[in-house]
């Protein structure tokens, strides 16, 4: 029979650049510390560790928790892409929920270098062959960014699909660095207005350089345990994980014609239902959900992915201000991967962070209003991995 899993201690540090950044064995260290206390627990408890990272050496996570103690214990190294920190958690939720484990680690942690993502090895076969060999039937290639060409062909797609306005797109940057004005740990907090959003330089499609996520370092951590260890050791067990899924791509990825496809719209779509038939929570019960807007144009998509408005109203949900305080639901409101910042490994786990912060009541400048007690989490990776998470607040 499977437990209860609890989210008993989170923790991160503040997201920087690449220039200014600490090592990611201090900062993974820093991040796992900080949850651990706030659970309350020594590491000696810890049983378990799951370590995510993209961009470092084999072992990078032993050396991130021998920072913390040498005890022993099992410790996996995790690599998802984008999708490694909520990857780990995963795992480490899956473990306490089995029984293997009474008490866990998850910690994510990159530390990036400066330009736009790359491919690690050019000696061998991509795992984006079958992606690219679709995208390349359906748009041609110039000098952006794969990533940046891969999910703006989804949004100029969409757009072509719907008539969405450029402005739309533009809205979602200008609503991130509102939201991450106020949450300490962010990397960009200034404001920006639509115009200066639009008049940034053109990166690929609908998409300008305002638009994308940039690359940053960081790292967050959680400890999760099963709710009879929270009890027994008089843990915060207020905050469980109610549901979670991952989904990879299915045929549709390779055999269909669109980029929004290319880009992960199946497998969050598949996630979140799963996720949702397993809860018995409907997206209208959800008030606040961080997702993975590492893109404007993938926070559109994924609104409606995950069932936050139906397709083809996204632009309509964003000009009526329901993505946003005062609206149906608050998504991302610690500025997301656009204006909090996207450190790989780090990122499930920042989203991990902020929502438990959102249903603990401790969010300070953020706080989303009406005492909401579920969450909704939603991190992807190309390649691919789409992991949906939602959380509850429990007496």
């Amino acid at each position: 029979m499977s437990r209860r899993a609890v989210v008993a201690g989170v923790g991160m540090i503040p997201f920087t650049t690449p220039s200014k950044s600490e090592t990611y064995d201090v900062m993974g260290t820093k991040a796992a510390r900080a949850a651990l206390q706030d659970a309350g627990v020594e590491y000696s408890a810890i049983q378990q560790a799951y370590a995510g990272y993209v961009y470092g050496d084999s072992t990078c996570g032993q050396a991130v928790v021998y920072g913390l103690g040498q005890t022993g214990i099992p410790v996996v190294n995790v690599n998802n892409n984008c999708s490694t920190g909520s990857t780990a958690l995963f795992l480490a939720r899956q473990a306490v929920e089995s029984g293997a484990a009474d008490i866990v680690l998850a910690v994510g942690f990159e530390q990036m270098q400066r330009g736009a993502l790359a491919m690690g090895y050019t000696d061998r076969p991509t795992p984006f062959a079958r992606f690219n060999a679709v995208m390349d039937r359906i748009q041609e290639r110039d000098e952006s960014p794969f990533a940046a060409q891969m999910f703006g062909g989804a949004g100029r797609q969409y757009a072509e699909k719907y008539g969405t306005a450029p402005e739309t797109f533009a809205k979602i940057s200008v609503k991130s660095r509102k939201h991450a004005a106020n949450n300490p740990f962010a990397v960009f907090k200034d404001a920006v207005t639509v115009e200066e959003v639009l008049a940034a330089p053109h990166i690929y499609g609908p998409l300008t350089r305002l638009q994308c996520c940039p690359p940053t370092c960081g790292a967050a951590a959680a400890v999760i345990v099963s709710d009879e260890y929270a009890r027994k050791n008089g843990l915060d067990g207020s905050v469980v994980i109610k549901a979670q899924a991952m989904a990879t791509d299915f045929a549709s990825t390779f055999t269909e014609q669109d980029m929004t496809k290319i880009v992960g719209y199946d497998m969050s779509k598949a996630a979140a239902q799963q996720v949702y038939e397993a809860s018995g929570v409907s997206p209208t019960d959800i008030r606040v959900v961080e997702l993975h807007d590492c893109f404007t144009a993938n926070e559109l998509l994924t609104y409606e992915a995950i069932g936050l408005t139906p397709e083809g109203t996204a632009e309509k949900f964003i000009n009526d201000g329901d993505n946003t305080y005062g609206g149906r639901v608050v998504t991302n409101p610690s500025g997301g991967l656009l204006s909090k910042g996207h450190p790989l490994g780090a990122t499930g786990l920042a989203q991990c962070a902020e929502l438990v912060w959102q249903l603990r009541g401790q969010a300070a400048g953020r706080q989303v209003d009406g005492d909401p007690t579920v969450a909704l989490q939603h991190n992807i990776g190309l390649g691919g991995a789409a992991v949906v998470t939602l959380y509850e607040k429990v007496s």
